[in-house]
């Protein structure tokens, strides 16, 4: 197995994927692909914060006491739409959200890596929109992109969750540059076809980056 290149974790272990890009770009195509195989443990870091941040957990107790209560619904469960209104176009309340979440996130995954190895599993992957900005280098093998022109991402986002074009131009606006993630990152991979070709993509970076095929 790969060296790993973080030093908190074990100095032997399998090795780990990471999947970003911006949003619209088809990460969850290759994430599906990726799930399918058994062998493979796909984390997602959006559904796993979430999951995280459910009562009894570090990340709720930590977003309360920097949001307080009044963000909880009747149930103690912390009201996303509240939370999100909150810290939206505040760059200072959503420094305080990642600084409560993202190292929550960032234990888990690393105890993760761990219980895969020990598990014999053959990859473990990581998918989440800002793995370069927040420290998954030294975690990470290889980290892939999935690219995606921005016409066509605006297109698809539209077809896909409505809203206006106005709104996902500004949530562009608050993401990296393509060239940002083609530049820091190991992989491109041009989601510009049709989803064979996707799959094919991510395949063919498997066998090259950690010579594993899908079976």
């Amino acid at each position: 197995m790969m060296q790993s290149k973080a030093g908190n974790i074990t100095e032997h272990r399998l090795p780990v994927l990471g999947i970003t890009g911006g949003i619209g770009s088809g990460k969850s195509e290759v994430i599906r692909s990726l799930s399918s195989q058994p062998e493979f443990v796909v984390i997602e870091s959006d559904r796993l914060a979430h999951r995280l941040m459910e009562p009894g957990n570090t990340a709720w107790e930590k977003v309360i006491s920097a949001f307080g209560t009044g963000i909880l619904d009747e149930n103690g469960m912390i009201d996303r739409a509240k939370l999100g209104a909150m810290v939206f176009g505040d760059p200072v309340k959503l420094g305080q959200l990642n600084n409560a979440v993202h190292p929550c996130v960032k234990e888990y995954i690393l105890e993760d890596i761990i219980r895969a190895s020990d598990e014999k599993k053959k990859l473990y992957v990581i998918e989440a929109a800002l793995l370069v900005q927040d420290g998954y280098r030294e975690i990470c093998d290889a980290i892939w992109t999935v690219y995606v022109p921005k016409e066509v991402r605006i297109s698809r986002l539209l077809s896909s969750r409505g809203g206006s074009r106005e709104k996902w131009e500004s949530v562009f606006q608050s993401q990296p540059e393509d060239e940002w993630f083609r530049k820091n990152t190991d992989l491109c991979i041009a989601n510009t076809g049709t989803k064979e070709e996707l799959i094919s993509k991510v395949e063919e970076g498997l066998k090259t980056f950690f010579d594993i095929s899908f079976p």
